[in-house]
């Protein structure tokens, strides 16, 4: 089975510095994958280039069989770390906004996840902590029917509570015909999620694999992998 996500010798530059160089990493049908490393390692980067936002200066990559555009934009739903609804909406606005975005969002699984989150539609997205603010983004984003979903920093600043309910939505709402890619400094918390795993330094792949491999090979957790990786 073709990957869902193939990127070959991958290079983005920026002004007086370059964001990925040489980087290359598929993504397989069917599985979650750790985009693990520091910040400024390249992981944002690479995940917005993959989201169809960034363009990337030289190498290949293709989701689908496409290039990024506005096929492969149909078919990847992301979750950047960064508020993106108005301030205005309330939750019901946030659904009819998506639904009028997105031809593949389910607003009945969207309605559901929200029961399981105590988030109402009647709350104003101003009045939301970071941590309901998190479940609010998940569940739009995980009500969307992709192919392939993109996690950026899925529990940044949240509570312990607030994370261990959005790691069992990921797991109770992840569809096994798709794909799911998540990047996290929180590695420890969530590893239980990975099939596989990427290490990401400095624009480049530097150790990756199947998640349980790794820990037998290893005699290590990921989360102590990475720190050893990163120290």
């Amino acid at each position: 089975m073709e990957p869902i996500l193939k990127a070959s010798n991958l290079k983005k530059s920026y002004f007086r510095k370059r964001g990925l160089e040489d980087l290359n990493l598929e993504i397989p049908s069917g599985k979650i994958i750790g985009l693990l490393g520091p910040n400024g390692s390249g992981k944002t980067t690479f995940i917005k280039i993959a989201a169809g936002i960034l363009r990337h200066t030289s190498g290949e990559i293709k989701i689908d069989g496409n290039n990024p555009g506005v096929y492969t934009k149909s078919i990847v739903s992301y979750l950047p770390d960064v508020n993106f609804l108005y301030k205005w909406m309330k939750i019901k606005d946030a659904i009819k906004f998506y639904k009028d975005m997105f031809n593949d969002f389910d607003d009945n699984k969207c309605r559901e996840l929200l029961q399981i989150m105590n988030l109402s539609e009647e709350d104003k997205v101003t009045s939301l902590s970071k941590g309901m603010m998190e479940k609010l983004t998940l569940s739009l984003t995980l009500s969307r029917r992709a192919k392939l979903y993109i996690l950026d920093e899925p529990l940044g600043g949240v509570d312990p509570t607030a994370r261990e309910q959005i790691i069992n939505a990921i797991l109770e709402n992840y569809r096994d015909d798709s794909s799911m890619i998540v990047t996290t400094h929180l590695v420890n918390d969530i590893e239980r999620l990975f099939d596989d795993v990427a290490f990401i330094s400095e624009g480049k792949i530097v150790l990756q694999g199947n998640a349980e491999e790794l820990r037998i090979e290893k005699g290590k957790s990921i989360d102590e992998l990475y720190r050893e990786v990163f120290k």
